[in-house]
């Protein structure tokens, strides 16, 4: 996998953090909408760009649905209930790395009678609360009595994020933390930023995480054992349209639906395409992910 310095990464969610505080535009990451499109029509994906889940699969999807001859514009929202929104109201066309089953499932209930699942692309998703190897907690039971040892904080991301509700609305209250401990939310770049200052003190720290999530690999961190299920279970990653899209489009729906990424292959695209060797080139992140990884998942466009 290809490897990063912790200040890229940090840089990368700095960066992310200020597209977050702009408006929703269109366009990708160079400023050239669909330089390798065609004449099958536009495809608008919209993500959020502190989210680097669904960061990655957009540019993959960038990449192939040019090869096929669709122009794709990309769309940075700011949160994800106006993603949800947009897409049930038909702002854009696709959120390529949906968590629909647990961590989205209050938003699917709200949006998803008009929104059209096209398939998950990766399994065993998860939310966590996660810690530094260095501190001597291993459990989410153990927090219990400790908050002066984090200040009394939990750090965690965006507050409109359903990790951030799971969080506060299940998690703390099943193990009786509410009471101790407050859920600082912010951004994700905030929460990464707060997070490599504590290890560069050595200093206790607890923050809300997720899997797949290149931060996991970045920092020497370890997930606290859930023993109460109360993050939740592990869930499926989607690709979600708008409602009708598969009508509309057919070829790009039976195209997304066949893509399935495991462990290392996704682990892979997102290192490249959030790393320091490819910075503000997304394109050539993906180029050399198809070089490496292409030939082993069929249907993928290498071409």
């Amino acid at each position: 996998m290809h490897q990063r310095t912790l200040t890229g990464l940090l840089a990368l969610g700095a960066a992310a953090a200020l597209a977050l505080t702009g408006c929703s535009n269109s366009g990708d990451a160079n400023g050239e909408n669909g330089e390798n499109g065609g004449d099958k029509g536009t495809v608008t994906l919209g993500y959020l760009p502190a989210w680097t889940d669904g960061l990655s699969t957009a540019y993959l999807l960038e990449d192939q649905l040019g090869k096929m001859g669709y122009t794709v514009e990309m769309e940075e929202l700011t949160e994800a209930g106006v993603l949800y929104a947009g897409l049930a109201g038909g702002d854009f066309d696709i959120y390529p790395s949906a968590w629909p089953e647990v961590t989205h499932a209050d938003y699917m209930k709200q949006f998803g009678d008009s929104i059209e699942d096209l398939g998950g692309y990766y399994d065993g998703a998860v939310l966590t609360l996660a810690v530094p190897e260095y501190v001597d907690i291993d459990s989410i039971e153990d927090l219990a009595g400790a908050a002066d040892r984090f200040d009394g904080q939990i750090i965690g991301i965006e507050p409109g994020a359903g990790l951030t509700r799971q969080t506060q609305e299940v998690a703390m209250p099943e193990y009786g933390l509410d009471g101790d401990y407050e859920l600082v939310t912010s951004s994700t770049a905030t929460m990464l930023a707060t997070l490599q200052d504590k290890i560069d003190r050595e200093e206790d720290v607890v923050v809300t995480l997720w899997r797949p999530f290149w931060a996991n690999d970045a920092f020497p961190l370890k997930d606290l054992k859930d023993p109460r299920g109360a993050m939740g279970e592990p869930e499926t990653l989607h690709f979600l349209a708008k409602q009708g899209f598969s009508d509309e489009m057919p070829e790009v729906a039976e195209y997304i639906a066949q893509i399935k990424l495991d462990d290392e292959a996704y682990g892979a695209l997102e290192s490249l395409v959030t790393g320091d060797e490819y910075a503000n080139d997304p394109q050539g992140a993906v180029d050399a992910w198809l070089k490496e990884y292409g030939d082993a998942y069929p249907g993928l466009i290498t071409d």
